[in-house]
């Protein structure tokens, strides 16, 4: 019932804005998607299994995210710097993001295992959310391989393709440590672009 499923979390999204997670309930997440409290325990199994749906909902929003910025522009060093705009922009807007990408959870926030846990749910999403959530690293080597399948040339050389890791991983590291420490001027974009004008990019 992926309908209700999405009802679900964008009702457990909008009460973790007001309240922190040990003040959300059940009862009120499911009344605000106006199901069942039964359906919601069919879907997630508990509220941690809730927990793990949320965060990998955000986990994939963000990477989606990524995904259209490297291929939002011609030109190879834009695409970068739309990716760590958009790294910003998202830990900027979503706690949950921010939380993922930098390992850093406040009180107010679900703070699920990375490590798998059992699962005995029938529901697909529901398994896989219960299989292992990336961790910051894990957000590094994701967003980096990404940049490289879209970037690199099919004929380039092996010495290219290393270059070209090393480039983007300093980038999504480079983003990184803006999420932490956000840059007083010119932004992101000003600092990946100094950075690429001298790395190996195509």
């Amino acid at each position: 019932m992926p309908a209700a499923r999405e009802s679900l979390l964008d009702a457990a999204c909008a009460a973790l804005a007001r309240r922190p997670w040990s003040a959300v309930r059940m009862v009120d997440v499911a009344a605000a998607a106006g199901v069942s409290r039964q359906t919601l325990y069919n879907e997630f199994g508990s509220k941690d299994g809730l927990a793990r749906a949320l965060v990998r909902r955000e986990a994939d929003g963000y990477l989606a995210g990524v995904d259209r910025a490297l291929t939002g522009s011609a030109d190879a060093r834009e695409r970068l710097t739309a990716t760590a705009e958009w790294t910003i922009s998202a830990a900027r807007g979503n706690a949950l993001v921010r939380a993922v990408l930098t390992g850093c959870w406040s009180e107010r926030l679900p703070a699920p295992a990375l490590t798998p846990v059992r699962s005995g749910s029938a529901v697909p999403a529901q398994r896989r959310a219960d299989g292992p959530l990336p961790s910051p690293t894990d957000f590094v080597a994701l967003v980096r391989d990404r940049a490289v399948a879209v970037l690199a040339g099919s004929d380039a050389p092996q010495t290219d393709a290393l270059d070209l890791a090393r480039s983007c991983e300093l980038v999504v590291r480079l983003a990184l440590s803006c999420v932490a420490a956000p840059p007083v001027e010119g932004g992101v974009a000003d600092l990946v672009r100094s950075v690429l004008h001298r790395q190996p990019v195509p």
